[in-house]
C-alpha cells in the first residue's frame, strides 16, 4: 500500500467517517493525542475506523476533556478485507502481544487463538488482544483491522472447521513433518481460501497432531530444519503463505 502522510500519527475510532465530520473524541483518545504526543488545535492526524478508508483530519478542539477532529479530505480508500485466518496457541503476556502484532502487520484477516493441551495461557483477556491489533495497524498503516474470533478448543475447531470455514484449507505448522521446502504444496492450494494454525511452546501433543492429520482438509508443512519458538514460528508461516499463495506477489 502507498504511504500517505506517513509523518503524521494515525489514529483508529469507532466512528463514521465522511468528509466535513466533527469528531468528538473521547477521554483516552484525548489524552493520547494531547498529553502523550503533545498535540494542539490546528495540528493534523490521520483517522481511519476499518470501514471507510484513511482520512486527514486536524484538531477543531483540544479541550482536554474531549477534543473534537475535523475530517478534512479521504487520503485512502478502504482496503478489501484479508480472507487469511490465523489460529494460534497463546503465548505467556509479551511474546502473546509480539504475535497478535506481527499477525496484524502481516496481513491476517481473522485472529484466533486456539487452545491446546500444552497452552501456556488460559485466561485471554480479548479487550488486550484487541488493543494490540489496534496498535499494529495504526503503526503498520493497516486499513483493515482483523476480527478477533473468540477463543476456541482445537478439537472444536477441527469438529466444526466445514461447517464455519467451507473449503478453506488449513495449513498446519508441523514441527515433525519431514524438512523440506513447502512452497509445491503452497501451490497446489492457489485460488482456495486458506487458514494458518501454529502451536504452542512445545508444540501440539501427539493426540493432536494425528487429529489434525487425520482431516482432509489439513495441509502440514515444514518450516524447515530448525525448531523455532511459537511466536517465530508464526511469523515465518505468515511469511511463507503470504510470499507463495498470498498478497505479496
Amino acid at each position: 500500500m502507498p504511504r500517505s502522510h506517513k509523518t503524521l500519527p494515525r489514529l483508529y475510532i469507532e466512528a463514521p467517517l465522511a468528509a466535513g465530520a466533527m469528531l468528538e473524541l473521547g477521554r483516552d483518545h484525548t489524552n493520547y493525542l494531547l498529553s502523550v504526543l503533545r498535540m494542539k488545535a490546528a495540528d493534523a492526524l490521520v483517522v481511519f475506523n476499518g470501514k471507510d478508508g484513511a482520512w486527514l483530519a486536524k484538531i477543531a478542539d483540544d479541550h482536554r476533556k474531549g477534543a473534537t477532529l475535523e475530517l478534512v479530505v479521504q487520503t485512502q480508500h478502504q482496503t478489501p478485507k484479508s480472507d487469511l485466518w490465523f489460529g494460534f496457541a497463546p503465548l505467556k503476556t509479551g511474546r502473546l502481544d509480539y504475535l497478535v502484532q506481527k499477525a496484524t502487520e502481516m496481513g491476517a484477516g481473522a485472529i484466533q487463538p486456539v487452545i491446546t493441551r500444552y497452552t501456556q495461557v488460559s485466561r485471554l483477556k480479548a479487550d488486550k488482544l484487541q488493543a494490540n491489533i489496534i496498535e499494529a495497524a495504526e503503526q503498520c498503516e493497516v486499513l483493515s483491522v482483523p476480527t478477533l474470533a473468540e477463543e476456541i478448543g482445537l478439537a472444536d475447531l477441527v469438529a466444526h472447521w466445514q461447517r464455519d470455514h467451507g473449503l478453506r484449507r488449513l495449513i498446519f505448522a508441523d514441527e515433525s513433518a519431514p524438512s523440506h521446502a513447502p512452497n509445491t504444496q503452497l501451490l497446489d492450494l492457489e485460488g482456495l481460501p486458506v487458514g494458518i494454525l501454529v502451536g504452542p511452546e512445545g508444540g501440539f501433543s501427539d493426540d493432536e497432531r494425528m487429529l489434525l492429520l487425520a482431516q482432509s482438509f489439513v495441509i502440514p508443512i515444514s518450516l524447515g530444519p530448525r525448531i523455532l519458538r511459537a511466536d517465530t514460528a508464526a511469523v515465518a508461516a505468515l511469511a511463507v503463505v503470504q510470499s507463495t499463495i498470498g498478497d505479496w506477489r
